[in-house]
């Protein structure tokens, strides 16, 4: 279906006769919305739910980035440091190369938060964290949050 989708885009980008970015993004669009009424007639498949959660992940994932770029710029601003840093070790159930560097990587980028290592078994991602008040609910935030939307998108 993404193939389908993509190709629906160039074809709209050729029949309008502007290959920009801009113009390609809407035929994604219009590719998406016309497989979206045509899906029943190709074939069960998963992309529609897998757009929506990708979409939803990018969402959560930008409203993360937002809050802790904020509270790391407050800590550093501020008279006295609020930081309760630790190194934690947050089980898996990413099980694929892909999904467990996903993870390690989208945690690495989000501010405060710094992957170290993965268990030789890959059962527990190591990590640093800036902010830790409860190490279980630390590591319950990661599991549900992180691990969970990034499993949803790429199982």
């Amino acid at each position: 279906m993404f193939l389908w989708n993509i190709s629906l885009a160039f074809i709209w980008a050729a029949v309008t006769g502007h290959f920009t970015l801009s113009n390609v993004a809407v035929g994604m669009i219009l590719g998406y919305a016309v497989l979206f009424v045509a899906h029943p007639l190709m074939g069960p498949s998963n992309y529609f739910t897998r757009i929506h959660h990708a979409l939803g992940f990018a969402a959560f994932y930008m409203w993360q980035m937002i809050i802790s770029n904020f509270r790391v710029a407050y800590d550093v601003l501020a008279p006295r440091a609020r930081a309760r840093t630790g190194v934690l070790a947050i089980p898996l159930e990413a099980k694929s190369d892909l999904e467990i560097t996903m993870l390690a990587n989208l945690i690495t980028l989000t501010p405060g938060s710094v992957s170290l290592d993965v268990s030789s078994d890959r059962r527990f991602l190591y990590l640093h964290a800036m902010y830790i008040d409860d190490v279980d609910k630390y590591r319950e935030n990661i599991k549900k949050s992180f691990e969970r939307r990034v499993l949803e998108v790429l199982r």
